[in-house]
């Protein structure tokens, strides 16, 4: 496991947050639960979950390869979730129905490490999303939840989506830091990757649940990361917070 000193050049950490942050599979589940129970719809709360985030990366490929402008991350999950109620063989929801149910990723719960311990590692640090959540949806989920970020940086500012290099030196040309002095923190060994080829010093967050009891990959860190931890009260421990 990485040391548990601080690093004393990193002044801004940066957040992955679907998954990282927040529980984005119970949280959808929940209200794709409840809207089935009003509709009838005879259907896997949790499998509908796990398919619109499937096609959360692909709804993005377009954009990155340079093939589509830029469109947020609600547009693309609406587009998605019409596409998946055909494809569960349900009726199209209502224009106001389908809002409200697309804007469940404006309305996601925290682990429980993550209020706590974000607002320790605040009194130290600049906190600030690196996500592919657009500016509204991010700001959305914060107010909700309690997140304490002092910025919203990600897809939306860098108009791509990660792990394109633009949207992480997006990110820190608007701090003003060099990517040395930020640490992109995420529970996915992806993200960390992409970022420290940029510069960026990495903290690995294990969230074994993400996925649900099948979850296959992101159970380890695979690689030396600056910090590896099991939460963030236990990475604002590690950084003297």
């Amino acid at each position: 496991m990485a040391g548990s000193v601080p690093i004393p050049e990193v002044k801004a950490l940066v957040f992955d947050v679907f998954g990282t942050v927040v529980d984005w599979r119970n949280s959808v589940a929940r209200e794709v639960e409840a809207v089935s129970r009003a509709k009838g719809w005879a259907i896997d709360a949790y499998a509908f979950a796990d398919r619109w985030r499937a096609l959360y990366q692909p709804s993005m490929d377009p954009v990155r390869r340079g093939e589509k402008p830029y469109v947020r991350l609600d547009d693309l999950h609406r587009q998605s979730l019409v596409a998946l109620l055909a494809e569960f063989g349900l009726d199209p929801l209502p224009a106001d129905e389908l809002n409200h149910l697309n804007r469940v990723w404006h309305r996601l719960d925290p682990w429980p490490d993550c209020v706590p311990g974000l607002t320790r590692l605040k009194r130290r640090f600049i906190l600030a999303t690196m996500s592919n959540g657009n500016v509204a949806l991010m700001l959305n989920m914060a107010k909700r939840a309690g997140l304490p970020w002092d910025m919203i940086l990600g897809a939306e500012p860098a108009r791509n989506y990660k792990p394109v290099p633009s949207v992480y030196l997006t990110g820190a040309d608007w701090l003003d830091l060099k990517p040395s002095e930020i640490m992109m923190t995420a529970a996915h060994n992806g993200d960390l990757a992409a970022a420290r080829a940029l510069g960026f010093r990495t903290a690995f967050v294990l969230r074994p649940t993400e996925h649900g009891p099948g979850q296959a990959k992101d159970l380890k860190a695979e690689a030396d990361w600056d910090q590896v931890v099991n939460g963030m009260d236990e990475l604002a421990d590690r950084l003297g917070c």
